[in-house]
């Protein structure tokens, strides 16, 4: 396993000084942004797609600080009832696909994103309730009709590439459990996936280490992120898991993100690293910070420092003992 970082958090400064700062961290991996959601501060496609000499000098500046990307990431909604916002992200993914095959990245993160109710709607619809039944009738649109179609030739489109898509599991998009997950991989194919973030398993009342499990026996994971989640013993029962509150509002919230560490134990983290490599997961764990407790620098250190200790790097050994 590697330990790496969703480079976001330091968009602030330039690929060399990233670069440099995460090699004194001891980190080998890298998950960059390419716009959308994300930014594209440390690589943008349309730069890199086009300009050799840029593209020359990118690769250098990782390779001189021992760094491998294990994961270009352009969220966005493909499937916005918008189609000038559809457009530009599905646009960004498919130049995504194709620097992730020039660089060879193994795979492309983002979301599944959430169709609205009918062809005229403004904005997303995501159902969260079978009754009434209106809500079932969404959903089925919305599948038969946007998300299947769509994610059926954007797998087509990554696997002639060589590429694997890796959707990250979130509410307010289509695709947000292990179960429509693998439901949208049987409608689509292998190299559809998921980038797993253990913190949206927690708020939705997941165990994580199940998901993976799951995941992994069907050879369903593709990436990893390692961020984490508490949940307020008092909020939850005002708010529920659904809490629509802005996530600045921490002290009345239901849940809320955490650095690695700040939400479950080293058992826990110790347990999901164990179990990754049970189900053949032996590649990047990509640390993404969200917590608004701490700084920049003090949530990726103190997730850094938790998570070093519990990473396996070298290979199984032989049971020597059987």
């Amino acid at each position: 396993m590697k330990l790496g970082v969703f480079t976001v958090l330091y968009s602030h400064l330039s690929l060399e000084q990233l670069a440099k700062k995460l090699k004194t961290y001891g980190l080998e991996a890298v998950e960059l942004g390419t716009g959308g959601y994300p930014g594209h501060s440390h690589c943008d496609p349309d730069l890199l797609l086009e300009d050799t000499d840029q593209f020359a000098l990118f690769k250098k500046t990782l390779e001189e600080n021992d760094l491998t990307i294990s994961a270009l990431s352009c969220h966005g909604n493909p499937l916005h009832p918008q189609k000038s916002i559809a457009e530009k992200d599905h646009e960004l993914f498919l130049k995504t696909v194709k620097l992730a095959e020039k660089l060879e990245v193994p795979v492309v993160n983002t979301f599944s994103g959430c169709p609205g109710d009918h062809e005229n709607a403004k904005y997303p619809n995501w159902p969260v309730a079978p009754w009434p039944n209106d809500y079932q009738e969404i959903l089925d649109w919305q599948w038969k009709e946007k998300v299947i179609p769509y994610w059926k030739e954007a797998e087509a489109y990554a696997s002639a590439h060589g590429v694997k898509i890796g959707l990250e599991l979130h509410g307010g998009f289509s695709v947000h459990s292990p179960a429509t997950l693998l439901r949208l991989r049987e409608a689509t194919g292998d190299a559809l996936g998921a980038n797993l973030d253990p913190s949206h398993m927690w708020w939705q009342g997941i165990d994580p280490v199940q998901a993976i499990r799951i995941l992994g026996e069907a050879n369903a994971l593709h990436h990893f992120h390692a961020k984490d989640a508490t949940i307020d013993p008092v909020n939850i029962h005002k708010h529920g898991i659904t809490d629509m509150q802005t996530y600045d509002k921490m002290l009345d919230r239901a849940w809320q993100f955490r650095t690695v560490g700040y939400g479950h134990d080293s058992k826990v983290w110790a347990d999901i690293i164990s179990t990754l490599r049970l189900v053949g997961y032996d590649d990047a764990i990509s640390i993404e910070h969200e917590d608004g407790l701490m700084s920049v620098d003090e949530g990726f250190s103190k997730a850094v420092n938790h998570l070093q200790p519990l990473l396996m790097r070298e290979p199984m050994g032989d049971m020597w003992w059987v």
